[in-house]
């Protein structure tokens, strides 16, 4: 996998393995050379393949609320990847969404056709209606784990305090054993015991109280 489909093709040598993968954007030819420039997210390939078989990432983007007016404005598939792609590089800003824009490969395995710009993924976002993209992700996420809750499990709450610096909405002074007095958001996350599920994830004040311990669930 080259970093660009547009760069001259190394001819694959005949002891390199190559695998066939199915993936969002068609069949994709992998193989591995220690001596050859890669994509820095080449296991992603393996990782679309499942979002193929499973159709996970197309259902996720058919009911995804984002509705555009504006004939120019970025194709859904392709905000929706971009955000998708960031998440799985560890991107925590918007800004490092730009570090993606030189890869010519991971848009494709995704069926994109281009990488959108951070004020295109903040003016995305903000289009979004609060309760209806609520619903939406929960629905997408609590798919992915239905599988695992036919049989006992135990729900774990977890609240991380995130300090916050500037004017942000439902920055209030709370519990902050970092930098007490600071603002902050508490993120509240339940997840399925022992097998590290994520089943939400909720942002709220810095002042919110950590929810009341649940028995086991099943």
């Amino acid at each position: 996998m080259g970093d660009d489909e547009n760069q001259p093709q190394k001819a694959i040598p005949a002891a390199v393995k190559a695998m066939v993968v199915d993936t969002l954007g068609g069949r994709v030819q992998v193989s591995w050379d220690p001596e050859s420039a890669a994509t820095p997210f080449g296991q992603l390939v393996f990782f679309a393949e499942f979002l193929e078989v499973s159709g996970l990432f197309d259902a996720w983007v058919e009911e995804c609320p984002l509705i555009y007016s504006s004939p120019n404005a970025p194709k859904q598939r392709d905000v929706l990847g971009t955000w998708n792609l960031s998440i799985l590089a560890g991107h925590r800003r918007y800004a490092h969404v730009t570090a993606l824009r030189s890869d010519g490969v991971s848009p494709q395995i995704l069926g994109m056709s281009k990488i959108v710009s951070e004020d295109a993924l903040r003016r995305a976002l903000g289009k979004i209606p609060e309760a209806e993209g609520t619903e939406w992700m929960r629905k997408h996420l609590f798919k992915s784990v239905a599988a695992a809750c036919h049989t006992p499990w135990i729900l774990d709450i977890d609240t991380t305090i995130k300090t916050l610096f500037g004017h942000q909405e439902g920055a209030e002074v709370g519990y902050n054993p970092h930098k007490p007095g600071r603002p902050s958001h508490a993120y509240h996350a339940y997840w399925m015991g022992n097998l590290r599920l994520l089943l939400d994830v909720e942002v709220t004040a810095g002042k919110t109280p950590r929810p009341p311990t649940m028995p086991n669930q099943g």
